[in-house]
């Protein structure tokens, strides 16, 4: 069976959590997933889903904070070596589903190139379903994906003061 590429963007909420929501989906049909996350460090709820979900592999691939402004030379270093784990999962199948999440965010930032990540994804194993998430998504990575779905922000509560809630919202 052939894995199809994702894409979830846009600055609506949800594109983290609907890739989550496929993880879940895979691991109830019997399948392995990797969750690789870009730019966020282990503050994620997220992140001890490896307690309950033992056919689930999550791994960090950043600092607690999101960049700020410019990345400094250890974000950088943390998202190469992640890249690099990346690209040796996809390349093995070992899992049936690789999430790379804030992928977009990471490309966004220059953390590393698109022509590394295209030529990653074209070398993947031909069954594994990859989704890729995250904020303004590159054109050439929209082009090359086979599924790309926007999350428009339409109203968030955040804009009346409401902070990141934990287990909704992180």
């Amino acid at each position: 069976m052939k894995g199809y590429i994702h894409v979830y963007t846009g600055d609506g909420k949800g594109k983290t959590t609907a890739a989550l929501g496929i993880a879940l989906r895979a691991i109830c049909a019997g399948k392995k997933v990797f969750f690789g996350q870009f730019v966020k460090g282990n503050s994620y709820s997220e992140s001890h889903a490896k307690k309950v979900l033992p056919s689930l592999e999550i791994t960090n691939y950043g600092r607690e904070v999101f960049i700020r402004n410019q990345a400094t030379e250890e974000e950088i270093r943390l998202a190469n070596e992640g890249l690099q784990q990346c690209e040796k999962v996809l390349k093995q199948g070992d899992y049936d589903v690789v999430i790379l999440d804030e992928l977009n965010i990471a490309l966004y930032y220059r953390l590393f190139p698109i022509t590394k990540v295209l030529e990653i994804l074209k070398n993947k194993a031909e069954h594994v379903e990859v989704i890729i998430t995250g904020r303004k998504a590159p054109q050439k990575l929209i082009d090359a994906a086979d599924l790309v779905t926007e999350m428009k922000e339409i109203k968030h509560y955040y804009q009346q003061g409401v902070v990141a809630r934990l287990g909704i919202d992180k």
